[in-house]
């Protein structure tokens, strides 16, 4: 019989997060021939709608949103060689405080216990070595990005079956240099900042904390590629602005944090797979 492929599976709360902080692992994995699996939360619907209209706008039509989305997230994955796309469907949340957070069917007011029973069948059903998700703020603090860590944590749990759990972040030596690209570009930006009394954690992790370090810049195409394919939320794709090169300069090193390992793989490490090929 022949041996069973390694598998890594994403989870992630809307289409066009998988392509931000893993299209990199995602592209390169599959290229190496590890089956992936991308597990997208929510379906989408509090983006920007066709022609840029927002949410709350009279025009703004979720229905046609979630459509498409769903066509955008199925481009990205072809970009990406995903081998598998799993949809729970949950309600897109909003923005933290959005009236959306308690629509029924939204993701936030979903009981943790039962999205992850519906998530620890797709990891009994796909055996995944490796499962990514976020960290316990959902990196920035978004309900859904939140409770998306938190089924996945569950379901790992109710199935005992990963031998290795990540969760995505960015070293904070790289927050310097984001803010300089994203002047360059226009766009408001405000670093982290330790001092200024603010409730929030601060985003990503001290470079010493970060266990992961995956170069995927061989892959930056593929990432770009996947990212444009969101192009119906321009403008939160805002780094395509600085084209296939720049992009692939800034965002091909993908960092994580080793949050579960039965390897004793030593860290830091560059291979989600390292202690198990």
């Amino acid at each position: 019989m022949a041996e069973r492929s390694l598998t890594l599976m994403a989870v992630h709360a809307h289409p066009d997060d998988e392509a931000t902080s893993t299209g990199g692992v995602l592209a390169r994995y599959a290229a190496e021939g590890i089956t992936t699996v991308l597990v997208t939360c929510t379906d989408g619907r509090c983006g920007d709608g066709p022609g840029g209209v927002k949410p709350g706008d009279p025009a703004h039509d979720p229905a046609a949103v979630v459509a498409l989305r769903q066509a955008e997230l199925e481009v990205s994955c072809a970009a990406l060689k995903v081998t598998h796309l799993e949809t729970l469907g949950y309600a897109d949340s909003g923005m933290m405080g959005w009236a959306t957070n308690d629509l029924p069917g939204a993701f936030w007011t979903t009981p943790v216990d039962e999205a992850a029973d519906r998530l620890a069948e797709l990891i009994r059903q796909y055996r995944p070595d490796v499962v990514v998700t976020y960290d316990e703020n959902g990196f920035y603090g978004h309900p859904d990005h939140i409770q998306a860590h938190r089924i996945t944590m569950a379901a790992v749990a109710k199935t005992d079956v990963p031998a290795k759990v990540y969760w995505t972040t960015v070293p904070r030596t790289a927050f310097a240099e984001f803010g300089r690209v994203m002047q360059e570009l226009g766009v408001e930006w405000a670093e982290p900042d330790a001092s200024s009394g603010a409730p929030e954690p601060e985003l990503g992790l001290p470079d010493d904390e970060i266990t992961t370090w995956v170069d995927t810049r061989s892959y930056g195409e593929q990432k770009f590629d996947a990212l444009a394919a969101h192009a119906s939320q321009s403008e939160t794709i805002f780094f395509l602005q600085l084209g296939r090169e720049r992009f692939t300069e800034l965002m091909g090193m993908e960092t994580y944090v080793r949050v579960r390992d039965t390897t004793g793989a030593p860290v830091p490490e560059d291979d989600l797979f390292a202690g198990l090929r």
